[in-house]
Formats: C-alpha cells, sequence, structure tokens
C-alpha cells in the first residue's frame, strides 16, 4: 500500500481537527454554535480556510451529524454484544441504550434528532422519522426488529386497519426496510414485512422518540419522581400491544 504523501497527512489531520473543534462547539454550547467562523476562530485559522474541506456550513453540520450517529451506534453495538441473540432483549435494550444516551448527551441529540431539515411538518426533512434507515442508528434498530420480527409470532394489526391515507408511503418505506435487512444479514421473510408490521414499526418508534424527546427538553406535561421507571412502563406498554415481554 502505498504511503500517504505529507500533503494528504496534512489534509487529513486538518479535517480531524475541524471535525473534533466542532464538536467539542456542539457539547459545549448547542448546535448553534457549530459555525465555520467559530472554528477558525478555535482553531486559528481563517473561515475560508475551511472551504477546502467543507463547501458550506450544512456540508460540515451533515458530516458531524454522521459522525454522531457512527458513535451512537457504535455504543449501543457494543452494549447488546454480550447479549443473548433474542431480538426482543436487544430491541429493548437499544430502546434504554438510546435514552440513556439521549439524556446524557442532550446537545447532540438535539442536532441529529431534533432539528429540522426541511419545511416544517415535512417527513422527508425531518431527521427524527426513520427514512435515514440505512445509517448506522437506523440499521442497529431494525435489524433488532427484524429479528424480532422473524422469529416472533407478534399481534400485528392487519393490512385494513391501517389508515389508507398512510398505505402509499409505507409500502415505499417498506423497500428500504427490506434492503437494511439483507444487508444486516437477518434472514427475513420478505412476506412477514406487511403493511400492518411496517405501520407498528413505525408507531414504535414515534412513541420512543416521542418519549424520548420530552424528556430531554423537560416537556414532560407533570413532573416526573420516577422518570425511569416512567419509561419503563412506555415500554411495558408497547411490548404488550405486540404480545412481547419487555422486562
Amino acid at each position: 500500500m502505498d504511503k500517504p504523501t505529507r500533503r494528504g497527512r496534512e489534509r487529513a489531520a486538518t479535517d480531524q481537527d475541524i471535525r473534533r473543534t466542532a464538536r467539542k462547539l456542539l457539547v459545549e454550547r448547542g448546535p448553534e454554535a457549530v459555525t465555520l467562523r467559530a472554528i477558525a476562530r478555535e482553531l486559528g485559522i481563517t473561515a475560508p480556510a475551511l472551504y477546502r474541506y467543507y463547501g458550506s456550513r450544512d456540508d460540515l453540520v451533515e458530516h458531524l451529524r454522521l459522525d454522531v450517529v457512527a458513535d451512537l451506534a457504535a455504543e449501543l453495538t457494543e452494549e447488546i454484544s454480550g447479549l443473548p441473540d433474542d431480538g426482543a432483549v436487544q430491541l429493548f435494550a437499544i430502546c434504554r441504550g438510546f435514552r440513556r444516551w439521549a439524556l446524557t448527551h442532550t446537545k447532540e441529540f438535539t442536532l441529529v434528532f431534533a432539528s429540522p431539515t426541511g419545511e416544517v411538518g415535512s417527513a422527508a426533512g425531518s431527521v427524527a422519522t426513520l427514512n435515514r434507515a440505512n445509517e448506522p442508528f437506523g440499521r442497529i434498530f431494525l435489524t433488532a426488529a427484524g429479528h424480532l420480527l422473524a422469529n416472533f409470532q407478534l399481534e400485528i394489526p392487519p393490512t385494513e386497519a391501517v389508515p389508507v391515507e398512510l398505505h402509499d408511503d409505507l409500502t415505499a418505506f417498506q423497500d428500504d426496510l427490506l434492503a437494511v435487512l439483507r444487508e444486516s444479514g437477518v434472514d427475513f421473510p420478505p412476506e412477514k414485512l406487511d403493511l400492518g408490521t411496517t405501520y407498528v414499526m413505525i408507531q414504535f418508534w414515534a412513541r420512543l422518540y416521542g418519549h424520548v424527546t420530552l424528556e430531554v427538553f423537560g416537556n414532560y406535561p407533570i413532573p416526573m419522581s420516577k422518570p425511569d421507571a416512567v419509561f419503563d412502563a412506555l415500554l411495558a406498554d408497547l411490548a404488550r400491544e405486540i404480545g412481547l415481554d419487555a422486562s
């Protein structure tokens, strides 16, 4: 393998410095503090010099977001690596790990899961959806769900119980889900991923994400003296609805 040139080594090191500085600003001051000017000031260089590596602030923030997502996925992967090869056990461990990470990494959570990237209310522009299923966190979450669906007889609503208005969106999303499951090595029968199953997966994520978001931003309707118990109750409810035990 050819050794990298001196210029290449400097470029890689500089890029690493930029992203490390962007992460530091994110953690200490929040997403709005991550600007090219602020990063340049921290590094002692001029802002235009950063355009060698990133075409815009949005470009830099997207790379930063991917770094955060990859770190989250790696952390959760390590957490479940010692657990039984059981989809239910792993899925609910991921849910608990996601909540714990969100509560201890609030600035990163805000950037990745609570920063709209499109018009208000547009599904395609919200990073809070699972429309980024092929990214590390989406893959780990959906892979565990795939193991669960493939190996358990769940209580799934029939297609006619799914709102007609959602059919087209859910059908389009099925292809993404199947691709992720195949890439992750899950032996998943495509016929099991019907509209009812897809609907349950989206509802599961929406309720999990909604609960965690309320906690992170302190917007739960009433003060909760035992928030862990409230979250465990949510998981128990979600599990019960599909015929599982979340304990």
